[in-house]
Formats: structure tokens, C-alpha cells, sequence
């Protein structure tokens, strides 16, 4: 099968046919990720286990629940979508991501790990009570399992007697110790069709009378020790799952068989698949790391197409963090499972013993943090602003009630582009405001960023954030960083207020305005939490016209702060506007496009800024 060919089903193709399809898939994984960008090692390792999955399972019907998601590009080839993959993150075209909104296929969103167990177990529960029938399936990475949210639906999944299989896609955690000749034959032979059938008929035979039942516990305890001390895994069995399993994730033919047999099964079962990451792409099979998410690339040397050589705000974070921690032997570095993406590969390097890399993981970093200051360190806790939402709780709890001194390092803070919906950070600033205690920082430069972490780290007390975009600068690299806010134009007519990299779009903005003759001027936030007003109010009494660009949702956000600022102080506005990223969910595509659509590209302002001038004349 040298081209690429649909199937209305592959309930009915022979295993040969299924392999053939694998090799399709895998090279047209390759050539639209390189073109696109994209999640490239991931998908390479699941084709046969999504093959299998499509083999046994309707998902027009039965419930196929991604965890994180990132690994499903086969399944929306197989799903329709094969003929849109050459749009894939782009602006319009499909998501890199599970969505129901683009097909009846995709069970549910999934952009955050450790989510599908409990997600899965909800729909089997809902299955039972609206007495339905329809099969669920949980396909979660072993990274998953870093997340303590993945035991929370273990654990009840296991105990619920709810029919329903978890598999565990392993491509490189070592869960189990290494198993010797002996273990490994057992296995393989509890694998077999033969041995469950078997003991399918032995379970119903032995518990068909009260002697058979008596019998079956003894033997069933013998069988227990022995599994114990040479097969892995028991700790999935003492949740309440039949544990099949491991199989190599890439015998398509192994796994059809395996997962018709789990879907039959009356009760939890949990398949562990050991793939590997990259598989049939040397350059990812060697880097699968570099290869997780990637840009556009030559396919024939696994070489980016575009070098990324401009300094980004999350490497000069990481540098600085570096330095700081050569001269205070306090400074402790936390991630969770974002080392490079952070920033924080040299520090890992440089002081692995301070460096901690707790998984995925966000709620345990934060309270982690908490007992570390608490005894004298100085944590500074790298997250991406998406995943900091999961930490809320314990930012109130463990951190702000007892004015515990953490820094927080928020990266990737605004639009991130394609990853779309459940990876942009436009909500920490939402939810970091109502947190008492809390300062947020907040650079427009590279320059600024290094000022602002080095006083959050030791010039500042209690719980410090310092949130920054994904990226570098943007038209603007000065640096006035020391007060909470700063003046960067003076001006008659307008105020324009915003903060971070829209800076430079906003400058942009006052120089077009300046050649109509019109006079505005430039406020720059430094810190957005408290928010400091005096400043802004004292503008707008002269100007009495406010134009606001922010990049963040509406709710909670500072343009509404200086609004509600002057409201309070009886100011009366003549014209006002709040560009922000609205109040809804904002899709994929690039930086410039969704600034674009959200109205904060310079254009856009520049328009916004026209009509508030008009406004009230």
C-alpha cells in the first residue's frame, strides 16, 4: 500500500492490511509535521496502538478519551480528517488537540495531562445509570502518571467494578523493574488469548458453588504471591483493575487482540503498552525530547527549517536564574516537566542538586515550594501560565495565608499561538488578583525581565510571580522597571495604558496618532498586582479619554481595575476602550493573527484609538 487509502471502517481488515496502514500513517505523520509543526515523536510512537484502537473500538459511538491529546493525530486521519492534516495549528484549520467541535470522534477536549482516567470513568459511570450501551477507553502517556490527579481516577476507576479500559501508553518511564527470562515468559503467556479465555470459563466454573468459591480464594492467594514476586505491576491489580500487559505497542495484531478482549471484559482493565517514542524516524528516535513538539523541518535530516537564534524571554530568565543561584546558595529551581521549555536546562546542569524537575505536577511544586521557604531557601517555580491554574488552592493556601516568600516564574503569559484554547495564558492574571498578598511583575523587555526577578528573588517578600510571553521583544527594549508603573510618552489627548510586549504595538500606535496631531500618551504597567492606579488616574484627569490594550481576558483584568479605579474617584471619561482577549476561549494560529483577531495588532489599536478620540465630540 504504497498511497494513501480511507477506510469506512477498520473493524473488518486483515492484519497485514492494518500493517501496511501503519507505514501509510507514519509517513504522512512525518510529511505534514514537517511542513506544519507540530507533535511529531509522540504520534510516531502511537500509529499501531491508534490502528488497534480504530480495529476494535466505534468511536462515532463508543468514548476514546485522549490524556493531554497530543498524540492523536492518526486518530483524526482516521477520523475524516486526513484530507485537512496539511492545516493542522494553523489559523482556520484543525487543532493540534482532541475537540469536539470539529468531530463526533473526539470524545472530549484534552490539552492538560492526567485528566482521562477520571474523565473516562464519568462516562462509564453515566453510561450505567442512563442504562446505555457503549464502550470507554483511556489512552493516557506514562508522563501522565507524574500527575496526582491520574491516581485520583485510578483509584475509584479500580474499585468502581465500572467496565471500562485504561491503557497505558509507556514509552520511557520505567514503571516496573527490570523483569528476568522467568517473569518475561509468564507474561507473555498471560497475554495469550487462550490463558484469558481459560480463565474466564475457570472464574465462572469455581464460583458456581460455594466449595468451587472457597477454593478459587485459596488458590487465588497462592496465584497472588507468586504474580507478586515475579511480575510487575500488582499495584494496578490492588486498585481493582485486571492488569494485562506489557506488550509491545507496536504488533498491531497483538494489540487487536488484546484490546478486543479487554473491551469485552466485565470491569476495569488496564493494558500497559510499551512503545517508543519517534518510532520509524531516526532523527526523533534519537532526540524524541527535541522531537516532542517541534516546527517545520526537512523530513530528510530532521533539521529545523527556521533556526530560532533571537534571545527568548524564557532563556534570559533561565540565564539570569543561573547567575543569581552562583552567588546565593538559597535559590532552588522547580519545574514541572517544562526543564527546557522554561529556560532551566543550564541550571539543571549547573546545580542538579538544586534543580527539581517534580513531574506533572503543579499543585505538589507550589506547597513543595511553600516548605522549602518556610526552612530558608529561596524557590523560584518555572510553569507555564496554562498549567499554574491547577495551583490556585495551594497559592491560597500554602503560600499567601502565611506570606511564605516564593517566586514564581510564569511563562508563555498571553497568546501562545498554536496550541490554541487549552495552552494560552490568559488567565493567571484573572486569578492571581484576588489573592491577597501577591505581587505580579510584569516585563515588556529582556532587560526588564532581568531586574524584575532579581528583586523578586531578593528585594521583595512573600509570593512574587513574574509573568512573561512565550517568545522575545516586540519593538520595545528599554528598560524602566524600578517603579510599579512608568510614563513612557506624555501626551494631551489620550491615554493608552497596557503592559508586557504589547508595549511596542502601543508606542507604534501614539507615533501614528502623533503625525494626525493627535497627542497621546503611553502608560506602561510594570507590576499588575496590586495594580497601581495613582498614576493612571492622574493621566486621565488630563486626557479624559482611556484606550487600554492587555493581553489577557476581560474579567479580572487591569483595564477593568483602572476603570473601577476611576469610578471610584468620581472621574467622569470622555472615551474609553478595553482591548483585551475578550471573554470567550481564542483558537489557534499564530501571535500576529490572533493578536490580530482579538483587535491588538497595531492596526487595530490604532482604529480603536480613532474612535475613542471621536467618542464624545
Amino acid at each position: 500500500m504504497n498511497q494513501w487509502k480511507e477506510y469506512s471502517s477498520l473493524a473488518n481488515i486483515s492484519d497485514q492490511e492494518a500493517e501496511e496502514l501503519c507505514q501509510v500513517l507514519r509517513r504522512r505523520i512525518i510529511q505534514v509535521v514537517s511542513q506544519t509543526g507540530g507533535h511529531l515523536a509522540s504520534n510516531l510512537g502511537a500509529v499501531e496502538l491508534t490502528v488497534a484502537l480504530h480495529r476494535v473500538y466505534d468511536t462515532s459511538r463508543d468514548r476514546l478519551v485522549f490524556d493531554v491529546g497530543h498524540q492523536c493525530y492518526v486518530h483524526k486521519m482516521l477520523t475524516g480528517r486526513n484530507g485537512q492534516m496539511e492545516t493542522l495549528r494553523t489559523f482556520g484549520g484543525i487543532a493540534g488537540f482532541p475537540k469536539p467541535a470539529e468531530s463526533i470522534h473526539d470524545a472530549c477536549i484534552a490539552g492538560h495531562a492526567s485528566t482521562a482516567v477520571s474523565t473516562a470513568l464519568g462516562m462509564a459511570i453515566a453510561r450505567t445509570r442512563l442504562g446505555e450501551d457503549y464502550k470507554v477507553v483511556a489512552l493516557l502517556g506514562d508522563g501522565s502518571l507524574t500527575g496526582g490527579l491520574a491516581y485520583e481516577g485510578l483509584s475509584m476507576a479500580g474499585q468502581s467494578g465500572e467496565p471500562l479500559v485504561v491503557i497505558l501508553n509507556d514509552n520511557g518511564m520505567s514503571i516496573d523493574a527490570s523483569m528476568g527470562g522467568v517473569a518475561q515468559h509468564l507474561a507473555k503467556q498471560r497475554l495469550k488469548p487462550q490463558y484469558l479465555q481459560a480463565r474466564e470459563i475457570y472464574r465462572k466454573i469455581m464460583n458456581a458453588t460455594p466449595p468451587g468459591r472457597v477454593l478459587h480464594r485459596v488458590f487465588h492467594r497462592i496465584k497472588d504471591a507468586i504474580k507478586t514476586s515475579l511480575l510487575p505491576c500488582s499495584m494496578f491489580e490492588d486498585m481493582g483493575f485486571q492488569y494485562m500487559g506489557p506488550v509491545d505497542g507496536h504488533d498491531v495484531k497483538t494489540l487487536t487482540r488484546l484490546l478486543d478482549y479487554a473491551s469485552k471484559v466485565n470491569g476495569p482493565v488496564l493494558l500497559h503498552v510499551k512503545t517508543i517514542k519517534g518510532k520509524g524516524y531516526p532523527p526523533a528516535e534519537k532526540n524524541p525530547d527535541a522531537f516532542h513538539g517541534i516546527g517545520p523541518f526537512h523530513k530528510e535530516t530532521g533539521a529545523l527549517i527556521t533556526s530560532k537564534t533571537a534571545e527568548t524571554f524564557s532563556s534570559r530568565f533561565g540565564h539570569d536564574l543561573t547567575e543569581l543561584a552562583k552567588q546565593d546558595q538559597r535559590i532552588c529551581a522547580i519545574t514541572a516537566a517544562m526543564t527546557s521549555g522554561t529556560g532551566l536546562a543550564a541550571f539543571s546542569k549547573a546545580f542538579p542538586d538544586r534543580f527539581f524537575d517534580v513531574g506533572i505536577a503543579e499543585e505538589h511544586a507550589v506547597t513543595m515550594a511553600a516548605g522549602m521557604a518556610k526552612q530558608g531557601l529561596i524557590p523560584v517555580f518555572a510553569v507555564y501560565s496554562t498549567f499554574f491554574q491547577r495551583s490556585y488552592d495551594m497559592l491560597i493556601h500554602d503560600i499567601a495565608i502565611d506570606h511564605i516568600h516564593a517566586v514564581f516564574g510564569i511563562d508563555r503569559a498571553g497568546l501562545v499561538g498554536d496550541d490554541g484554547e487549552t495552552h494560552h495564558g490568559l488567565f493567571d492574571l484573572g486569578f492571581l488578583q484576588t489573592i491577597p498578598a501577591i505581587t505580579v511583575l510584569c516585563p515588556a523587555s529582556l532587560d526588564e525581565l532581568s531586574d524584575m526577578l532579581e528583586r523578586a528573588v531578593h528585594r521583595m517578600d512573600g509570593p512574587v510571580a513574574v509573568r512573561y510571553p512565550r517568545g522575545g521583544e516586540n519593538f520595545y527594549s528599554e528598560n524602566h522597571s524600578d517603579a510599579p508603573d512608568y510614563l513612557l510618552k506624555d501626551g494631551t489627548d489620550l491615554t493608552i495604558v497596557t503592559f508586557g510586549t504589547l508595549t511596542g504595538n502601543c508606542l507604534a500606535v501614539a507615533d501614528r496618532l502623533q503625525q494626525e496631531g493627535i497627542s497621546a500618551q503611553v502608560l506602561k504597567l510594570n507590576q499588575l498586582v496590586p495594580l497601581p492606579t495613582e498614576l493612571a488616574l492622574d493621566c486621565l484627569s488630563k486626557t479624559k479619554r482611556l484606550l487600554v490594550a492587555e493581553e489577557c481576558i476581560t474579567q479580572g483584568s487591569p483595564g477593568q481595575g483602572i476603570l473601577a479605579a476611576a469610578a471610584q474617584s468620581g472621574l467622569t471619561l470622555e472615551g474609553v476602550a478595553v482591548c483585551s482577549c475578550g471573554k470567550d476561549f481564542v483558537p489557534h494560529g499564530t501571535i500576529p493573527q490572533l493578536r490580530s483577531l482579538c483587535g491588538l495588532d497595531i492596526d487595530s489599536l490604532y482604529k480603536k484609538a480613532k474612535e475613542v478620540m471621536e467618542h464624545g465630540r
